[in-house]
């Protein structure tokens, strides 16, 4: 346990931004099961508008330190290549 006034401060700065993160990573999980969902109903102009959506959280996690860039950046190359897919 934090004993001193300055790690018991440092203690609830960092429950806090636990806390943050954790909503913003389930909100921009959340939005792309939603992409998912709209690839499997088998509905390309629903994938493509639920893909730009996305597009923009996905991208503002990373600057926020939420998820690494090569990971957002794989997930919406693999996303995009389902939507594409969907045409042919």
């Amino acid at each position: 346990m934090a004993n001193s006034a300055g790690s018991r401060k440092r203690a609830r700065q960092a429950e806090k931004r636990r806390q943050h993160n954790a909503s913003l990573r389930s909100m921009v999980r959340t939005y792309f099961k939603k992409v998912l969902k709209a690839i499997a109903s088998g509905d390309q102009a629903a994938a493509q508008d639920a893909y730009k959506v996305a597009q923009p959280l996905l991208d503002s996690s990373v600057n926020k330190g939420i998820f690494k860039k090569n990971k957002i950046a794989r997930t919406k190359s693999r996303l995009n290549a389902r939507i594409k897919a969907m045409a042919a």
